[in-house]
């Protein structure tokens, strides 16, 4: 027998258990959709009824991530899970050399575009991670949209680059930084160590390897194309220059988040470790009715998915 033609059919047999496995959206339907940017389509899932609630995922997942509370959310809402631009099954476009097609204004009208596609023109709002950094622009951009919004285990971006000069938080938070870097160099040294990157940093932030079963590891692995790397280096990009600058603008001149806010946090995370959130958040958001530290690292969905539902639910339920 052929080693090389074994290991493709066990590969192809593992590719395909996983998806298997990832299929777990109970009466979700899959959608893609064109949005105001001529170059993105957004993929995800839609299902349920009730209120609409979108849920946006994080660095370097996929709307997969929700999966463990998305189905129960769907018993109350009609619950829209996508990928951002650049992640899992959305378009990933060259990024501009002023990275503005990856900031999250941009990736917030991305989202907009979605609900709009589905009717919604006002509905509820949970990121986390990269997704919390798109629904903050997005509840200030689009503050007539979006009803109520949860950040889930992130700081302001102003407040992070800010406290960048504290070692502790350079060292834990240094792919802000290695992400950034001009175009190219981070994307070539990517390239080949995917799967050594993702086990050994992304997927160990907080309790142990982070609450990841090994076919949850394989498949953000696969996701992880040239095309996937260059639009996370280009999110971080913006990150750095755009972004930056735009929170920075809003924040000297008072601007805040005005729609009733929800701030969780885990307990274990980088996140908790020299900020109460919450109090952090208040600079930020004029009106936090709720917030609370998880039994968690820096994955909340994966980590302490029933306490994550629960606060979800209380927090959106009329």
């Amino acid at each position: 027998s052929n080693p090389a033609s074994n290991l493709h059919i066990e590969t192809q047999r593992q590719r395909n258990t996983m998806h298997k496995e990832f299929d777990s959206f109970e009466n979700f339907e899959k959608f893609e959709i064109q949005t105001t940017d001529p170059e993105v389509k957004i993929t995800g899932r839609r299902g349920g009824e009730g209120p609409p609630l979108l849920l946006l995922h994080g660095n370097p997942l996929s709307h997969l991530s929700w999966q463990s509370v998305a189905s129960r959310l769907a018993q109350d809402f009609s619950v829209v899970v996508t990928d951002l631009r650049g992640y899992g099954e959305s378009s990933k476009p060259r990024g501009k050399s002023d990275h503005s097609n990856y900031t999250f204004r941009r990736m917030a009208q991305d989202q907009v575009d979605v609900m709009a596609h589905f009717g919604f023109t006002e509905f509820f709002l949970a990121g986390h991670d990269r997704g919390a950094r798109t629904a903050y622009r997005m509840a200030l951009d689009h503050k007539e949209k979006v009803l109520k919004a949860a950040f889930l285990d992130i700081l302001p971006t102003r407040l992070v680059w800010a406290e960048m000069n504290n070692i502790d938080v350079n060292l834990s938070l240094y792919h802000w930084t290695f992400m950034a870097q001009p175009l190219g160099f981070p994307e070539t040294l990517l390239r080949g160590n995917e799967a050594f990157y993702i086990k050994n940093k992304l997927m160990t932030q907080g309790l142990g390897k982070g609450g990841f079963s090994e076919e949850q590891i394989a498949h953000y692995i696969s996701l992880c194309t040239p095309e996937n790397i260059h639009g996370v280096c280009e999110d971080y990009r913006a990150g750095a220059t755009l972004d930056l600058q735009m929170d920075t603008e809003d924040f000297e001149s008072g601007r805040k988040i005005e729609c009733p806010s929800m701030v969780l946090w885990g307990a274990h995370s980088h996140t908790a470790r020299h900020h109460n959130p919450a109090q952090a958040w208040a600079d930020y958001a004029s009106n936090i009715e709720r917030a609370r530290a998880l039994p968690c690292g820096h994955y909340p969905m994966e980590q302490a998915p029933e306490e994550t539902y629960q606060e979800l639910l209380a927090f959106f339920k009329v």
